[in-house]
């Protein structure tokens, strides 16, 4: 079964029981025999009770497959969505909209019995229904290097839909293969190496077509596991057959019409802030309130960008960031962590040099010597950088050290082939978690 499924059935799941909360909250306090009255009458605007809860568990992540409900994480993140969720909800109710119910007393039992049902249901998915949905029987052929990235990401993701029957290492028994992918069910197939004599690969590879397989060369596999590209493994061919730029025109013009009108917004409401910042950066640490700093953009163009400066003007070599690093001032720690010092780059947007949503700018010269050590570094220009990205929202703070860039340039390069309207839509929606949550430098 397909991660999308699963997905799906955890949805529809929450769905039913936000249902089931609904009823049984209206079944404790209206005991007169008018439930159904009262369901039909509380319905409409506990649907959009029901769509914030829904929205928040996206958002904090929790449709990740990868996700036990023993792992802290899972109880950390039942909880702030829990309470954001409700915090919404009263905004809803008594804010927003003055709907013909004002439920205080509805809205608390409603809460916390769904997050009851919430947890018995996944407890039940996790512990029973999970088990029962078969997996694909998954071989890997090769001994490599590829070999055992593989086999560290299908660790790293417990939730995916394979499992891993066995590793077919020797070449001298090429030809028996399909009788052992016969015997053992396998339904994918991961081709890391041909032993070096590809036609024989081939060879044994078509006599396994009768049992309906299917078959997955090592960077498209590594892709669906990790969300990343494994630039190793992939050649300037990887990028004619998946960057197909002409079928993005219209995407390109609404993304452009999303950044306008949306910075517009910001600029407009944050505006009247940018003077409190300002002071208050003006008082902590001498030295200006912006910071500029070029950077390049689409195409390798070189532009300003625009922050609200947060670290020490003097005895600042301008090397990258580091962990405690003694150069960020009280104010600057506080912007950063909450991702304040980040507004003024709306003039980037609105200007054109940047996008909300893209790979994460960087100095000319950084890129000028990763683009030695990395290979394809310099592809990720090939779309404007961006406020947030794919790799921002990987839950991993990057360094620019050649490890961590390379990391970086795999998520980069499963946005330049994936970027779209969806993609989009989900890197917004995981930002705001990454802002509220997570700790920035």
């Amino acid at each position: 079964m397909s991660k999308t499924i699963k997905k799906l059935l955890l949805f529809f799941g929450d769905l039913f029981f936000l249902h089931i909360a609904l009823f049984l909250t209206l079944l404790i306090r209206y005991q007169d025999g008018r439930i159904l009255d009262e369901f039909t009458y509380h319905w409409p605007n506990f649907s959009i009770v029901f769509f914030i809860w829904i929205l928040i568990f996206y958002i904090l992540d929790l449709y990740n497959l990868n996700l036990k409900i023993s792992d802290i994480k899972f109880v950390r993140s039942t909880f702030n969505a829990a309470l954001i969720s409700v915090v919404l909800s009263v905004v809803y109710f008594y804010l927003i909209v003055k709907p013909a119910i004002t439920p205080k007393t509805n809205l608390v039992i409603f809460s916390g019995v769904f997050l009851a049902l919430f947890i018995l249901w996944r407890l039940f998915y996790h512990s029973f229904f999970i088990n029962i949905i078969p997996k694909i029987n998954l071989a890997i052929i090769g001994n490599n290097h590829k070999t055992e990235e593989l086999l560290n990401e299908i660790s790293k993701n417990p939730g995916n839909p394979f499992q891993l029957y066995f590793v077919f290492k020797d070449p001298e028994h090429i030809d028996n293969l399909h009788e052992e992918i016969h015997q053992e069910k396998i339904k994918a197939i991961v081709i890391c190496d041909d032993f070096g004599d590809s036609q024989r690969m081939e060879s044994a590879l078509f006599s396994c077509l009768p049992y309906k397989i299917d078959f997955y060369n090592y960077p498209d596999f590594y892709e669906l596991l990790s969300g990343k590209i494994p630039v190793e493994a992939i050649g300037q061919n990887w990028f004619l057959e998946n960057l197909k730029e002409g079928q993005k025109n219209y995407y390109n013009i609404f993304k452009r019409i999303f950044d306008v009108v949306f910075a517009t917004i910001i600029l407009l409401i944050t505006f009247s802030f940018w003077i409190l910042i300002g002071l208050a950066i003006v008082v902590n640490s001498k030295g200006p309130v912006f910071f500029l700093q070029k950077r390049l953009g689409k195409n390798g163009k070189i532009f300003q960008i625009f922050k609200f400066r947060t670290m020490l003007t003097s005895a600042n070599d301008g090397s990258p960031t580091k962990e405690n690093d003694h150069r960020i001032t009280h104010v600057g720690s506080f912007l950063r962590k909450a991702r304040l010092d980040e507004i003024p780059q709306v003039i980037n947007i609105l200007s054109g040099s940047m996008s909300f949503i893209g790979p994460r700018p960087e100095r000319p010269e950084l890129v000028a010597e990763l683009e030695q050590k990395i290979p394809f570094y310099r592809t990720r220009l090939l779309v404007k950088p961006g406020l947030t990205g794919w790799d921002q929202i990987s839950g991993n703070y990057h360094s620019p050290s050649v490890t961590d860039t390379m990391e970086k340039l795999q998520h980069d390069l499963y946005y330049l082939k994936h970027r779209s309207l969806y993609l989009d839509m989900t890197i917004i929606l995981k930002t705001f978690a990454t802002v509220i949550f997570h700790e920035g430098r």
